[in-house]
């Protein structure tokens, strides 16, 4: 995110000393993408990054992925995953493997419980917020949610999730990204501004306010951290002992960091005749793209047709999350709020027959949904094929041969 902070103590210049008030001298830590050769920030350290005692295999949950054969569009009941007592479920190893391809990973959890420090070495994390509130707590600082808030964390940030018990458990769907995520390059000017044409600007952008310094009730040493990480046999977890606590940075500044953006602050575009999905995108990473549809004015043309016409995305398989109100294009599917739908390129999808006369003459539509749309196909994890509903790819013909 090319929009510069500066929080905590950082020294006049880069790359020279900070001490402390006894004179002992800071670690300096450039945390940057790309090599040198794209966003970055300076962190300053208590002590020292790298100091790891031990190192030791930390079994992930199934990663396992099925391929869509054969090819069926489908209907995945994610409050289905949802445990009866979520008490202990903490927001990271409580995740579950919906969908994911080499890109991204999309993954969902109902947690209550405070997560051990995480980092995901493979790439961003993009985590919607369904329903809850907390803080994640970052080595930049802490970062509060709320429902509706894109929480975007950068590769390699150590963080945990802390839920709030007053607002209920959190309920989180995860966009685990093997690549960089970032507003798409349409929206900013070349020197990474957000332009008057984009649906937000950097108001709407909520990052660390101040250092978290690790304080009491927090170990001094031996503190373990899980590292999410890749080798040649594929996705895997490793658990790094450090000899000091990772948070301890008393300052950082520069344009990478974790923040927040509210769907509420998303301004819809909307025009005469139906808007095609990218006017509704928030995010892009490499190989997929993110978007939100929310409550809005529908299209003005006295004969337009306000739900999407059927289309094929020949290059593309498209996610749809239903997070709210009542998506007007699956009535009559059997899609409800927590639902989720893959509907896979080379396979033509639109709304349901009656859902297109159903819409004739609306003015406004009142739903909330999340799209992710993959330029490679996505496959099936665990969770998807627990939830699947069996019956949503019959549900344009109303029948099964």
């Amino acid at each position: 995110m090319a929009y510069y902070r500066r929080v905590g103590e950082v020294p006049r210049q880069r790359h020279t000393q900070l001490r402390d008030e006894h004179g002992a001298l800071r670690s300096e830590e450039l945390m940057g993408e790309e090599g040198f050769s794209s966003d970055s920030s300076l962190l300053y350290h208590r002590g020292v990054p790298s100091a790891i005692v031990a190192s030791e295999v930390w079994d992930l949950p199934d990663q396992a992925l099925t391929p869509n054969h054969p090819l069926t569009p489908r209907h995945l009941r994610l409050p289905d995953l949802v445990p009866a007592d979520v008490t202990g479920v903490d927001a990271v190893t409580g995740r579950r493997l919906v969908l994911g391809n080499a890109d991204v990973h999309l993954s969902y959890v109902v947690a209550a419980a405070d997560s051990p420090l995480y980092r995901n070495a493979l790439g961003d994390e993009c985590v919607f917020v369904e329903a809850g509130s907390g803080v994640v707590e970052t080595v930049f600082g802490v970062v509060p949610y709320r429902a509706g808030d894109f929480v975007v964390v950068p590769r390699a940030t150590t963080h945990r999730w802390r839920p709030d018990a007053a607002s209920g458990p959190s309920r989180l769907y995860a966009v685990e990204s093997a690549s960089h995520v970032a507003p798409p390059k349409r929206y900013l000017s070349r020197y990474g501004q957000l332009l008057e044409h984009a649906p937000y600007c950097e108001r709407d952008l909520h990052g660390p306010t101040e250092p978290l310094l690790a304080g009491a009730g927090e170990p001094a040493s031996d503190v373990e951290v899980l590292v999410r990480h890749r080798t040649s046999a594929g996705i895997v977890g490793t658990r790094m002992t450090y000899a000091t606590h990772p948070f301890d940075v008393v300052g950082w500044d520069g344009c990478l960091y974790p923040y927040t953006f509210n769907v509420e602050d998303y301004m819809p575009i909307t025009g005469k005749v139906h808007q095609p999905p990218p006017v509704h995108q928030v995010f892009e990473g490499a190989g997929f793209v993110v978007c939100a549809f929310l409550p809005r004015k529908v299209d003005y043309h006295p004969l337009a047709v306000p739900v999407p016409y059927y289309h094929s995305n020949v290059d593309s398989d498209e996610v749809m999350f239903y997070v709210a109100g009542d998506y007007e294009a699956r009535k009559g599917s059997g899609i409800g709020v927590g639902s989720v739908t893959l509907h896979p390129g080379g396979h033509a999808h639109g709304p349901q027959p009656a859902a297109v006369e159903a819409s004739l003459g609306a003015e406004a539509f009142d739903e909330t949904a999340v799209m992710v749309d993959t330029f490679r196909p996505l496959e099936l994890g665990e969770a998807g094929r627990a939830v699947d509903d069996g019956a949503y790819a019959w549900s344009w013909a109303g029948r099964r041969l």
